[in-house]
């Protein structure tokens, strides 16, 4: 009987089984029940702690109870302890929650997609596109004027904001119609990795004629970082995250259907080409939000579903969603109280940290793979 059918599931075998499932032991009560759900609750109460630490850990340390004071009546015995919190803290732990649910639940829609455990957000060349938006920026400000962005201080992080969902959102238009048209989930692949190398030719291209200033403008936005969005712009990005989460939720049966390959999805009544839509949809609304708002960030989207597998034993997206979201948001805390190094000035690139903590996780799955138990 296969892992899937009841007994606990390494992540990675897990993803390794996924063309070999049958029918039955996909949907059998035995294998949800051989899961465990109860972890979820853990989940939640880790990511409760970590959104506390998030606010009461920085430069500045406020007390727990001074936080709830903040959170509850809007006023804490400093009047600084407030501005920090609500001005800075909430709007950052808020941002990392939301990210780290996108990068997480999108990653697994790529992984049942394509049925690949190395799969991530990135693949459909989404976030390429956003940085292309952002260096084309970088290049009109260069030669237009090498302060100008410099200058406009607030309105200039909100142009290269505006530039970077511009060149998502018609990188996801792009991924859109060619999904319609293909119907090879390879040829898909392939197109998408295309397609992200050639945008990042056409952006070292653009970034060779910018000026030095504007260069390191757009290194530090690659960096990736959750503090950049602001309390307007934070309605912004949770609606763009809640509505590709909905969506990811409404298609938990059809990639349930889809660890069971093609031919099965549509023995089961599946309609892939609805389905296909659906997934490419998602994933381009929940990785173009976050890259647009916080920059390319690497390796949640990766490493969150595999490690929701092994902490849920499960291949089930009735509780694999759920968790990723829950995983992701925690991952994406912790790596950014590791980021801010709590009682120091000093603020760690993002995407190192996230690296550091990602990277071993993927080779855990390749060896795994090398040696046969993927």
């Amino acid at each position: 009987m296969s892992q899937l059918a009841g007994e606990p599931v390494h992540p990675a075998t897990a993803v390794g089984n996924w063309r070999q499932s049958k029918p039955a032991t996909l949907f059998s009560s035995r294998e949800f029940a051989g899961a465990r759900p109860h972890v979820l609750l853990i989940m939640l109460i880790a990511l409760g702690a970590l959104l506390l630490l998030s606010l009461a850990l920085g430069s500045a340390s406020i007390p727990f109870d001074q936080i709830l004071r903040v959170l509850l009546s809007g006023e804490a015995d400093q009047p600084a302890w407030t501005h920090i919190v609500l001005k800075f803290r909430l709007p950052k732990t808020l941002t990392a929650a939301f990210a780290g649910m996108a990068l997480g639940v999108s990653g697994l829609l790529m992984q049942t997609y394509f049925r690949n455990p190395l799969a991530e957000p990135f693949v459909l060349g989404v976030s390429a596109g956003a940085s292309l938006g952002v260096a084309l920026v970088v290049l009109t400000t260069g030669v237009a004027g090498g302060a100008l962005l410099a200058g406009l201080g607030l309105a200039g992080d909100l142009l290269m904001t505006a530039a970077a969902g511009i060149g998502a959102a018609l990188t996801m238009l792009l991924v859109l119609l060619v999904a319609v048209r293909i119907q090879s989930i390879v040829s898909l692949l392939i197109l998408g990795l295309m397609f992200g190398y050639l945008v990042a030719a056409m952006v070292s291209l653009l970034l060779y004629f910018a000026l030095p200033e504007r260069i390191q403008a757009y290194i530090n936005w690659t960096f990736g970082s959750f503090s950049g969005v602001t309390n307007e712009q934070l309605p912004i990005l949770a609606g763009l995250v809640l509505a590709g989460l909905l969506l990811s939720a409404a298609l938990t049966k059809a990639l349930n259907a889809l660890l069971l390959g093609e031919d099965y999805a549509r023995s089961l009544g599946a309609n892939l080409q609805r389905t296909r839509i659906g997934i490419v949809l998602a994933t381009a609304l929940l990785v173009s939000a976050v890259t647009a708002f916080c920059g390319p960030i690497a390796f949640i989207g990766i490493a969150v579903p595999h490690l929701c597998r092994g902490l849920l034993a499960s291949a089930d997206h009735r509780l694999l969603l759920p968790g990723t979201c829950l995983a992701g948001a925690c991952v994406a805390l912790c790596a950014s109280l590791i980021a801010e190094l709590p009682g120091n000035n000093l603020v760690l690139p993002l995407n190192v940290v996230t690296a550091l903590m990602g990277a071993p996780v993927v080779m855990l799955v390749v060896l795994r793979g090398a040696q046969g138990k993927l």
